[in-house]
């Protein structure tokens, strides 16, 4: 027999959306990753690959912002990425004290292979909800965002 505790009728609905969210955008993670890791990409790779592919050259700070990570993981992401030649570190021509982050020849081939894949991929996993539902999802996600520091 199961022992379940309430904590009042709109707490308990406050859990269990919680655990929804959660659980939702761990699927959707696990899903989204079939596509980066054929790349041989970890997401935050993939994400600063994505970001430069868009935006252009970015500083790391930039990136960071973009691809709402952390510094410290960011700087060995980045670091990691150096390594295997998908991005160049330049100086910023406006700013001596700072450098920019670019995609090699290689991050660029790599991240235009991959990239129609993960679209398709996306499009496939939120198939089920109509672009309405979509829209209202993205509206209720924003609602929820604004109310958090």
């Amino acid at each position: 027999m199961e022992n379940k505790k309430s904590y009042g009728k709109e707490n308990d609905l406050n859990l269990k959306t919680v655990i929804a969210l959660n659980r939702s955008f761990q699927s959707l993670r696990k899903r989204e990753l079939k596509t980066i890791k054929k790349g041989g990409l970890t997401l935050a790779q993939f994400g600063v690959l994505e970001v430069l592919y868009h935006k252009g050259d970015l500083r790391i700070c930039d990136i960071i912002e973009k691809t709402l990570s952390t510094g410290g993981n960011m700087t060995v992401v980045i670091e990691n990425l150096l390594k295997d030649g998908l991005v160049i570190r330049y100086p910023d021509p406006n700013d001596g004290r700072a450098s920019l982050i670019g995609l090699s020849e290689e991050g660029r081939r790599i991240i235009e292979e991959i990239f129609p894949e993960h679209v398709e991929n996306i499009g496939n996993i939120l198939e089920p909800l109509s672009s309405e539902e979509k829209q209202q999802l993205i509206d209720l996600l924003k609602k929820l965002s604004s109310g958090v520091e």
